[in-house]
């Protein structure tokens, strides 16, 4: 199997090689692409070097299954380009989550989305990802009338560039900043940019794709995403309202059945999830879970996770693991 990376030295890039290494995904050739300035550099996969490529040698060389992560404008100009060749792109950026026909997929949810002739398939947003894997099996069992979210995300979500400035501000020194404000010893409630609703494009990305991928659009969903000093691992405050009375045991029942998700919850103990717990992980971890005394029918929960992991690189991996199994990918 032919596999390409498009944004391979980059953040999230060098973490789908780790995981393809890790989870011993069936790579006979690999490609890593990158921008012009980065072509004939090298990355380390199994051990062993291996060249850098443009995005356009990537095509030639038609690979099976293309992994991006470089930008939402280098998705929307090279994955049809990729998709007319028959390579199966799945895309880590904004492109073509809400595009219609282009299915959004968590695998331990919505994997069935994927077709057989399905060439784009779009990777949630990290936020989104980790949220959803907490509360789709509660939704199943009593219906989700409404979502209050508060997110604590690191800058990791930013990229390279707001680490650097968090370093460089812990240390006392200047340079290129990602924020326009100092973020060590500080949280900022702006995740992406505003829109005309007054909403940032962060807390819009929770509304719009959990409705897509759970197929339900008369969820109400509000949230406020807020940066916090943190290098890697968000973390999300989550408040939901069941169409159904919950039993507190079963929805810990129901946690701790979920693939992909650790119940880490034993206030007595100290035990609740942090982005400390979750690094390097992939899998999504919830705790704190409380009945909300002010309204009937409502639970409160904590969820965390790596970002980098299962918020982007693991769960594209994942997506073309599920191809393979049910024979779309060969």
């Amino acid at each position: 199997m032919k596999v390409a990376v498009i944004g391979a030295t980059g953040m999230v890039g060098r973490m789908m090689l780790k995981v393809l290494e890790e989870r011993q995904f069936p790579v006979d050739r690999l490609f890593p692409a990158a921008s012009e300035r980065s072509a004939g550099r090298e990355v380390i996969f199994r051990g062993k070097p291996v060249r850098v490529v443009s995005v356009m040698e990537a095509v030639e060389a038609v690979p099976d299954v293309a992994l991006f992560s470089a930008g939402a404008s280098v998705s929307k100009e090279w994955a049809p380009v990729f998709a007319e060749n028959g390579t199966v792109i799945i895309d880590n950026s904004s492109a073509w989550r809400m595009e219609e026909g282009i299915p959004l997929v968590v695998p331990e949810i919505n994997a069935a989305a994927i077709a057989a002739d399905t060439r784009i398939i779009a990777n949630p947003n990290c936020s989104t990802i980790q949220m959803l894997m907490a509360i789709a099996p509660l939704h199943s069992e009593y219906g989700i009338r409404r979502l209050v979210i508060s997110t604590y995300q690191s800058v990791t979500g930013t990229g390279v560039k707001a680490v650097t400035q968090l370093d460089n501000e812990r240390r006392g020194l200047g340079g290129e900043t990602a924020y326009p404000y100092p973020i060590d010893l500080n949280c900022i409630p702006q995740c992406d940019v505003f829109l005309d609703n007054g909403y940032t494009k962060e807390e819009m990305k929770l509304v719009n794709e959990t409705h897509k991928i759970l197929g339900d659009d008369s969820i109400r969903v509000t949230a406020t995403a807020v940066r916090v000093p943190v290098k890697g691992g968000h973390s999300e405050s989550v408040n939901i309202e069941f169409l159904r009375e919950f039993d507190l045991d079963r929805v810990r029942a129901l946690l701790s059945d979920a693939p992909g998700v650790i119940l880490y919850d034993d206030p007595a103990e100290r035990k609740y999830p942090m982005p400390l717990i979750a690094h390097d992980r992939d899998e999504v971890f919830v705790g704190r879970l409380r009945r909300d005394f002010s309204q009937e029918k409502t639970l409160n929960l904590w969820v965390v996770a790596d970002n980098i992991r299962k918020g982007a690189a693991t769960n594209a991996v994942q997506i073309a693991e599920y191809m393979i199994s049910a024979g779309l990918l060969k």
